[in-house]
């Protein structure tokens, strides 16, 4: 089964998931409505709800208190995306115009902070303290890791240590989370939720990996952005730390990173691309994804062989070979 038929037959639930992300930023300030409508309108795969709704199924399945996670943790999701916005100067996501390039990096930051508080607001229909506790802390993490992202820029001294914890801390964090919090607002066993938690710690690892894959892979129509958007931004990834670690390639590669920091990321990347992609980088960084998802698929031994555990397999293949 792929990606589109899981969605297919979960289509009603995401329907409702996807009302309630609409209600949620409801507001009567004519401009938050319409910058937080904006970044809603256009779109994206919803991993971090179906996850929500998939683990939830290891329980007592209720969407009406369910979707009280689902929502919270794509727009926590949705949040960090406008705030990255302003800190790459992105002019476009998903082919559309960002909120910051469409209005301006002062609405932009604002947006980002009435999304963020709005997850909180919708978190807060449950009293369960565990639920708070691990949102929280999943926020603070977040932030954590992007701050570790500017702290890093253009830094070709990082070692494959500061990528992962990075990597976790932006990404791999908020999808573990939302396997955990489907299972805990479901009320499925302790044992459950951990295995579930690893499992989404595991896929979220191997789709940021993917993500800076693609990034140095894709086209701009793909990717709905300029294929080595990355390293504009000075964002060294896995396959160029792969690179950086090669003696036959590291001096050029080092002088055209420097190149491109010198002109602030406002220049033609095709040279650095091709180095990457000549070289065997790319391919190591994609067994180190396939290994995620593997370990992602065996944390999921011993779970009740019901549906949702073989949605989860499905997603986690999806997740490791995706090309968008």
């Amino acid at each position: 089964m792929n990606l589109l038929q899981i969605y297919s037959r979960m289509k009603k639930d995401i329907a409702y998931v996807e009302r309630r992300l609409e209600e949620s930023v409801h507001t009567d300030h004519a401009m938050l409505k319409e910058t937080s409508l904006h970044l809603m309108k256009a779109g994206g795969k919803r991993i971090r709800p179906v996850f929500v709704l998939l683990a939830g199924q290891f329980g007592r399945y209720d969407l009406e208190r369910i979707q009280h996670i689902a929502v919270p943790l794509e727009l926590i999701h949705m949040a960090t995306l406008v705030h990255d916005d302003v800190i790459d100067d992105a002019d476009t996501r998903r082919g559309q115009l960002t909120v910051k390039s469409k209005w301006d990096n002062r609405v932009a930051m604002y947006t980002g902070d009435y999304i963020f508080a709005k997850a909180l607001m919708v978190a807060t229909q449950l009293t369960d303290p565990r639920i708070h506790q691990l949102l929280s802390k999943a926020i603070v993490e977040v932030c954590v890791g992007e701050m570790e992202q500017i702290r890093f820029f253009f830094r070709t001294d990082q070692t494959l240590r500061d990528y992962l914890l990075r990597i976790k801390r932006k990404t791999a964090l908020l999808i573990a989370v939302s396997c955990q919090l489907g299972a805990i607002a479901s009320e499925a066993p302790d044992d459950v939720s951990a295995k579930l938690y690893r499992f989404g710690y595991y896929v979220g690892m191997a789709f940021q990996i993917r993500d800076d894959i693609l990034d140095l892979t894709g086209t701009e129509k793909e990717l709905g952005k300029p294929p080595g958007s990355d390293i504009r931004q000075g964002n060294i990834t896995l396959p160029v730390l792969y690179a950086l670690n090669d003696p036959v390639i590291r001096s050029d590669l080092l002088a055209e990173i420097a190149r491109i920091q010198q002109l602030d990321g406002q220049t033609d990347v095709t040279p650095f691309l091709s180095m990457i992609r000549n070289g065997p980088y790319i391919e190591a960084a994609d067994r180190l994804s396939a290994r995620y998802i593997d370990k992602a698929i065996d944390s999921l031994s011993g779970l009740p062989d019901i549906r949702a555990k073989k949605d989860l397999i499905d997603i986690a293949h999806f997740i490791g070979n995706r090309s968008y």
